[in-house]
């Protein structure tokens, strides 16, 4: 029986012709950096451990695009933010330098552009702010430096400007303005209950803007809002805030003031909505046709305008620097000065730095002044000498 022979296809070459090697794949490319840590036992990651991304993993749908295009900010914050960045995009443009992503050494000229044109912290900060997040994740420009040329022009800016705050309210105050309010016409009907629950509640001007007719409950004894967003409540959680009636002082009792008011927003057709409306003088509701895209929503200007026109009519010396804020003021610096801590009437932060230096500090180094024992011991003394 003769072997089996297996015949195998080849290719002829020249010796000198030789097919190539094949050569062996190359190592995986570790993947590490300085902040990568490793337990003993563990290899080294490579880029083969990683993921590998498709389309899907990178585009989000139409709907969420639309969600983030409407509320990845608020829509204030949106504003002042593409004004800041097209304020820096114009400064590079002339400076010759590129604005996104800009250098950290582009970051600091700009801020230091901005000091040497005296604009203040907050405006300087605001912009610093705008432009890191216009910048990708990975190319943001460092801070350290520019922020301490910051903080040293804050101090510098603090001693020559000094720190300048809205007045409070205080209850001589509101009640003079109230006063003002004409009962008789829807415009003073609102006035009057924009004061009184801006105060109960410690309102920012913006949270009195956007309150809405079903966020406003009525009973006997309280006025209950809901505030549906604040600024620190940036998730939109919400949170309820009771005012107490005033059964004592018809003028001054929320409860009344607010049932008036929707009594007004019920003859004027308003069932639903913006709580607090624009009115002409005539007292019907403006045409808000053309209005910004708050559409039936005033603003928080608006609401400073209120406040403000109050205390004009009320004669008070200082009108022109009352906003809308001295109501949140005032009503915090009443509840310390009364023993209380505003913290949650606000809406503050618990343990709020705030809060602690601006009412409760003051109030308790009111009430241990040293002139009120002084005071204390004349009268003493007077009632001594009487008898």
């Amino acid at each position: 029986m003769s072997d089996e022979v297996e015949v195998v296809d080849a290719e002829l070459v020249d010796d000198d012709h030789l097919p190539a090697v094949i050569g062996l794949a190359p190592a995986a490319r570790p993947v590490v950096d300085r902040h990568t840590i490793l337990m003993p036992g563990e290899t080294l990651p490579t880029a083969d451990d990683q993921p590998r991304y498709t389309e899907r993993d990178l585009y989000v749908s139409e709907e969420t695009a639309e969600r983030l295009k409407n509320h990845a900010q608020p829509k204030n914050t949106n504003r002042n933010y593409r004004s800041q960045r097209g304020i820096f995009e114009r400064w590079c443009e002339d400076m010759g330098r590129v604005a996104r992503p800009c250098t950290t050494a582009t970051f600091i000229e700009y801020v230091a552009s901005m000091i040497a044109r005296d604009a203040s912290p907050n405006t300087i900060s605001a912009h610093m702010s705008a432009i890191r997040t216009w910048m990708p994740d990975d190319k943001k420009p460092g801070t350290a430096v520019a922020r301490g040329m910051l903080n040293e022009h804050r101090k510098d800016w603090g001693k020559r400007k000094g720190v300048r705050k809205a007045p409070a309210i205080t209850d001589d105050m509101l009640r003079a303005m109230v006063e003002t309010c004409d009962l008789r016409h829807p415009i003073g009907i609102r006035d009057r209950c924009a004061l009184l629950l801006g105060r109960g509640a410690l309102n920012r001007r913006i949270e009195l803007a956007d309150l809405a007719v079903p966020e406003v409950l009525v009973d006997d004894d309280f006025v209950t809002l809901l505030i549906a967003y604040s600024k620190t409540d940036q998730a939109g959680v919400g949170v309820h805030t009771d005012i107490p009636a005033e059964p004592g002082d018809p003028l001054m009792c929320p409860v009344r003031a607010t049932r008036d008011w929707l009594n007004m927003l019920h003859r004027l057709g308003v069932r639903e909505g913006a709580f607090f409306r624009a009115l002409t003088v005539a007292g019907t509701l403006q045409s808000r046709a053309t209005a910004t895209e708050r559409g039936d929503f005033v603003t928080g200007d608006a609401v400073n305008d209120w406040v403000r026109g109050r205390a004009h009519k009320a004669g008070l010396e200082n009108w022109q620097s009352i906003t809308g804020h001295g109501l949140r003021r005032g009503g915090a610096q009443a509840i310390a000065d009364a023993g209380g801590d505003p913290t949650d009437q606000g809406r503050w932060k618990p343990g709020s730095a705030v809060v602690k230096r601006e009412y409760l500090d003051r109030a308790r180094s009111r009430a241990e002044n040293p002139w009120l024992q002084v005071q204390a011991k004349r009268r003493e003394e007077t009632r001594g000498s009487g008898q």
